[in-house]
Formats: structure tokens, sequence, C-alpha cells
């Protein structure tokens, strides 16, 4: 009888195991998730199946950081990871490491290429990144109109400092046409605008919704752009390649809005914590030279020349520090006040008097070109009347024509020979008409 080796169970799944672990110690599976949970330890149970077979799988909670989206039922997915067996029940599993979402698992080596050429050109060097204004007046928004992210970030500048004027360059944010729309709105801004600040502003999504933002089209343009290019696109555990290359990575737009935006009441606060530092400042200098003066007097007795020098330097002193403490507090109240203008001027009221003003400009101009045009109409027609008056019957008789009418047939007669020998006709003078009888007719005129 053949001595064979007899397993046990344990020993038998642990060889499994250890063959399964030394085979398929890195594969990738691609399939659809199906029955995930998510017990008390936090990590993710799920069988990874397709239309023939399926295959438990579980992902550790210490690799669900590195996720770029959350895994839900129905999702067609790639995993990488590597065979084992869950010795109590026999089962064997995959335990996955990386998951890749439609595909992103080639985007990412994409994004990691790029990322390490632009770094080995000196794109992502602090050395060219550029100093970001502290009280911005002016700040221009590349982004989609419709997204929440762009209301967030007005809302919150709005609320941080209610003067400061912003701008919104409407481009796509997503999709092929983005990256190119985003540069071209890049080189325009940096030729004819005047804004302080430009931000690159989205929200989040997968690395295919961000893919606009890893071009290195666009990340050569934002190195280009003589305006600071802030980045603010995605969530905060997104990057991007536009986030490496701009002046300022903001990990939400609405963070975006608390850094770049200064809060107006924190200023104000500012200034007057300012205000009272320099009044104790120089209050303090003026208490001790005065007491130093105090002192000199004493030391110095009778001295008074010397003394009525050290009052005048002490009082020149002051003034000097007061009127530099006024001039500093003035600038910064003038600020304030332009800033407050502006907001008041860009009330719709001032725009409707404006208007109205206008509107009665051109009422009073269109009166005026009307009389002028009936004023003209008028002595045209004048004139004309008395064109007419010159050549009418009254005139013509009064030099000494006459208008012939035949009695019979009541017509005037401009030819002589419709009248014969014998027809009566009257004739119309200048002043009365005499009736007359034809001799002769003659078809000579004058």
């Amino acid at each position: 009888m053949n001595s064979q080796h007899i397993f046990t169970v344990s020993e038998l799944n642990g060889s499994i195991r250890s063959l399964l672990e030394q085979r398929f110690s890195w594969l990738s599976v691609s399939g659809e998730i199906s029955n995930l949970r998510r017990p008390y330890s936090g990590h993710l149970y799920f069988t990874l199946k397709d239309d023939k077979a399926q295959l438990k799988a579980v992902l550790f909670k210490m690799q669900q950081r590195y996720l770029e989206e959350q895994p839900t039922d129905g999702l067609e997915v790639i995993c990488h990871g590597r065979l084992s067996v869950y010795e109590p029940r026999g089962d064997y599993q995959l335990i996955v490491d990386i998951i890749d979402f439609h595909g992103s698992g080639a985007l990412r080596a994409a994004f990691e290429q790029l990322k390490k050429k632009l770094d080995s050109e000196g794109l992502f060097d602090s050395d060219h990144k550029k100093k970001l204004p502290v009280l911005p007046e002016h700040i221009t928004l590349v982004t989609s109109p419709k997204g929440a992210a762009v209301h967030d970030f007005i809302r919150i500048a709005r609320r941080r400092f209610p003067g400061i004027r912003l701008a919104v360059y409407p481009v796509a944010v997503q999709g092929p046409d983005a990256a190119p729309e985003i540069c071209r709105a890049l080189d325009l801004l940096n030729t004819i605008s005047t804004t302080e600040i430009i931000v690159l502003c989205r929200g989040g999504g997968s690395i295919e919704d961000l893919q606009a933002f890893n071009d290195e089209q666009l990340a050569r343009t934002i190195f280009n752009s003589n305006i600071p290019v802030v980045s603010a696109v995605g969530h905060e555990i997104d990057f991007t390649i536009a986030d490496f290359v701009s002046d300022l990575r903001a990990p939400t737009p609405s963070a975006a809005a608390e850094l770049l935006v200064p809060d107006r009441e924190s200023l104000t606060g500012i200034v007057g914590s300012l205000q009272r530092r320099l009044v104790r400042v120089q209050q303090g200098r003026i208490d001790r030279l005065s007491d130093k003066l105090a002192l000199h007097r004493q030391k110095i007795g009778d001295l008074s020349s010397l003394l009525s020098d050290l009052f005048l330097r002490v009082d020149q002193q002051s003034m000097l520090l007061i009127h530099a403490m006024e001039r500093f507090l003035s600038k910064k109240q003038q600020r304030i006040d332009g800033m407050q203008l502006r907001l008041e001027m860009q009330n719709p009221r001032h725009r409707l008097e404006a208007a109205q003003a206008r509107i009665a400009e051109l009422e009073t101009r269109i009166t005026r070109a009307i009389q002028q045009i009936l004023d003209t109409r008028i002595r045209k027609l004048r004139q004309q009347s008395l064109l007419l008056e010159a050549v009418g019957p009254r005139n013509t008789l009064a030099r000494g024509y006459a208008i012939v009418r035949n009695k019979r047939t009541g017509k005037v007669v401009t030819d002589g020979s419709t009248l014969k020998a014998g027809d009566q006709a009257r004739v119309f003078l200048d002043r009365g008409s005499v009736d007359v009888t034809v001799d002769r007719c003659f078809s000579k005129t004058l």
C-alpha cells in the first residue's frame, strides 16, 4: 500500500493559498460590481462578475483612500490585486489594491507621464510662481456659468468684500472642447483685460471629467500667463496638472474665494487695531521722550535753550509721526471709500436716471427737428402759391390778355378753326366781358 500524505482541511486550504498567492501575486480582472457591502470594519466586500462567472473580492479600508470615486453596484471596473484564500471557509477571493473606473488607469498613467515631463522642464518650480495681490479689486472666473462652483465663489466673495469686481468668462469645463476654450480665454484676458487674478473654477468629478485640466497646452498657457492664475478645480482630494503649474492651488472653488478675497470686516478691524496700536506706540514714544526731557531738565537745570531745542524736536517728531499715521489711515480709508463709491455707482437707480435724461434730450431734439421740417415745408408752399398766383387767369387778364368762350358750346376757345362766321362768343377781360359775333376766322397767330 502506497504511503500517501493525508491533509487536514486547514493544511489543504493553506497549501492552496500559498499556490494561488505565488501564481497570481498580481493580476487585473475586469467585471461588474455586485453585492457591494461595507460592514463596521470599513472594508469593502463585493462580487466581481461577468455573464458566465463571479469572483469574490475585498478592498481593505487602508486602500480606499486612493479611490478616485466610490464603487457602486452595477459599475464596470478593472480591479488590480492578488488572489488569496480565506482559509476558515475555503473561499478564494481577489484582494484588491487598485480599482480603475472606466479606463482611468490609462488616464492616470498619462497624467503621471505628463506631470514628470513638465516638472523636468521647470514648469512647477516655485521660482516661477507669480505673487498674488493682497487686496485684489478685479477677479475673473474662467468657468461654466451654469455650475454650482461659480455661484459658490461669487456668493462667498460678495459676502467677504461686497465692493470687489467679479467677472465670469464662460467656457466649457468638460469634454474635448474644454481645454482649447480655456486656453483661448487665458490668451484673451492677458491681451485685453485689466483683471488682477484669473481663477480656473470647476466642481469635482471623476478623472475623466477633470481631464481638460490635465492638458499639456493648457499647462503651458497657464505658465506663460502674465496674470496670476489660481486653480480651483474639483474637491480637495482631486489633483490636476493645472494645480501644479498654477501660481496657487485652492482645494475647492469655495476655498479659493476664502483665500483670494479678504474679509472686509476683518480688514476694518485690522485697520482699527493698527490705528490704536500706532496711537499707543506714538503715545508711548511721546511719554518716553517726555520722561527723558524731564530727566534732562533736572540734570541740566537752567539750560533753557537746550531744553527748548529738545521740546521742539519732540514736538516735530510727534507731528511727523502723527501726520504719517494720519496719511497711512487716510490712504486706507480712501481705498475703502473708493470701493464703496464703485459699489454705489453700480446702483440701478443711477442708470435709470441717466436713461431718463437721455430720453428727455432725445424728445427735445426730435421736437426741434420736426419744427424745422414744418417751417421748411410751409416756406416752400408759400413760394409755390405765389408762383401759381403769378401765372393764374387773373394776372394773365391783367396783362391785356382775354379769354374767349363759345356761347353755343360753353367751351373756352383756344383754336380759331373751331369757330365760323356768325358764331357768337363771350370775351372775358380784366374788367368785365363783351359778347361778339364772328365775322371771319384766321389761321395765323401772333
